[in-house]
């Protein structure tokens, strides 16, 4: 039944893509008709209509592919329609477009077809015993075997069942070239990859500069605030206690009792800020240690899942770290989870990570401060973070970090 099921889902998949040929070949055709008369200055909404309508029928088109996502090449389109309009024209991606369309329309419907026909053609060879038994002359040729005897029409029960070998294995090779064709002329070009790459670095680039700015104002807020205020308290609580000392010795002991708690409050400040740019556990124990003692110390239990043969890189680490932390204080504070899971595995050269709670989701980057910065914090180790948070829940944050960074 499995291979019925396979049989009937690849020659579905190829009726799809020959009706989307066909829907295809039709926006091709008004895109180049529109496109001719917005030369004489009409159509010029239809156009950018007709262009719109193309690239969502081709994003369907990239998403029907197996295996790695084809991603949209186009270029940001905003502004007015005369802006639309000049992006769209001036974007190579637009005529790949056209391109595609025009062979993906020659080939799909001819694959369906030859498809469709294979099996038909086998269904034909194995009822032929019944046809020349009915019908007598019916069918006077099978794939050159005269149907002219009863031994004749079981030679073609035979070539049916080759046939039919045939039908089975073609359109499996008939959608892996359609896919090919897919990505060779819908997938961004290496040109487009590499600048769009440019782009997202330079992009990264500006965040963590603002990123690191503010940390280093942060830090410098809390020295001010806190340690370097109570080292000045000390240092005149000691300054006083020093004129007393002779004239009256128990204020004296008194300042100076004052001056070592406050010395000891500064320390605890100190350590605080310390381990706010590199938590004493990861030097100590590693990152598995660290995530052990952030599910230790969280609000809400912590199911752990943590598979690290080996050290990571120190950044790496504490990227990692913080990002768990973040994730954790977030299910505790907004989600109304009862329970979080944190899977870290390390797989060949790459570091997963998945944060999932069964709260009621709606996380949403865009609304918040907690989740766009672990975005920019890993986007500086070329890491890729998903989060699907529905309504209702649940909401799962997956992590890919390689190794390497």
């Amino acid at each position: 039944m499995s291979r019925v099921r396979r049989a009937w889902r690849e020659l579905h998949q190829l009726a799809v893509a020959a009706g989307l040929a066909g829907a295809g070949i039709g926006f091709a055709l008004a895109t180049l008709l529109t496109a001719g008369l917005s030369l004489l200055g009409v159509g010029l909404p239809l156009l950018d209509r007709t262009l719109a309508g193309t690239r969502t029928l081709l994003d369907r088109q990239r998403r029907r592919v197996p295996g790695p996502p084809v991603r949209s090449p186009y270029r940001p389109v905003t502004g007015g329609l005369a802006t639309r309009l000049r992006t769209a024209a001036g974007d190579p991606a637009t005529y790949r477009d056209l391109a595609f369309l025009f062979a993906h329309f020659a080939y799909a419907p001819a694959a369906a077809c030859l498809a469709a026909g294979l099996w038909l053609g086998a269904a034909q060879g194995l009822v032929m015993p019944l046809i020349h038994a009915v019908w007598p002359g019916a069918v006077d040729n099978y794939l050159g075997i005269p149907v002219d005897s009863s031994r004749n029409a079981g030679l073609a029960v035979v070539a049916g069942l080759l046939v039919g070998v045939g039908a089975y294995w073609l359109p499996r090779g008939l959608l892996h070239l359609e896919h090919r064709l897919t990505r060779a002329l819908l997938a961004p070009t290496a040109r487009a990859a590499l600048a769009e790459r440019v782009e997202e670095l330079a992009d990264t680039r500006a965040q963590t500069v603002d990123a690191q700015a503010a940390e280093l104002r942060r830090i410098e807020r809390d020295l001010h605030d806190g340690a370097q205020a109570r080292l000045v308290a000390m240092a005149m609580n000691l300054g006083l206690a020093e004129e007393l000392l002779t004239r009256d010795p128990e204020a004296a002991r008194g300042l100076v009792t004052e001056a070592r708690s406050a010395a000891g409050t500064a320390l605890s400040e100190l350590r605080d800020v310390v381990r706010g740019i590199h938590p004493p556990v990861l030097a100590d124990r590693g990152l598995a240690g660290g995530v052990a003692a952030l599910a230790l110390g969280a609000a809400l239990p912590v199911d752990l899942d943590v598979d690290l043969p080996e050290r990571l890189a120190p950044p790496l680490e504490s990227a990692l770290y913080f990002t768990v932390a973040e994730l954790i204080t977030n299910a505790a504070r907004h989600s109304g989870a009862a329970r979080v899971a944190v899977r870290l595995h390390r797989v060949d050269g790459t570091v997963r990570l998945t944060v999932s709670d069964d709260g009621r989701g709606g996380a949403d980057p865009a609304r918040g401060t907690g989740l766009a910065g672990i975005r920019r914090r890993l986007a500086v180790f070329d890491g890729r973070v998903r989060i699907s948070s529905p309504d209702g829940g649940p909401t799962v944050v997956d992590v890919e970090l390689p190794c390497a960074s």
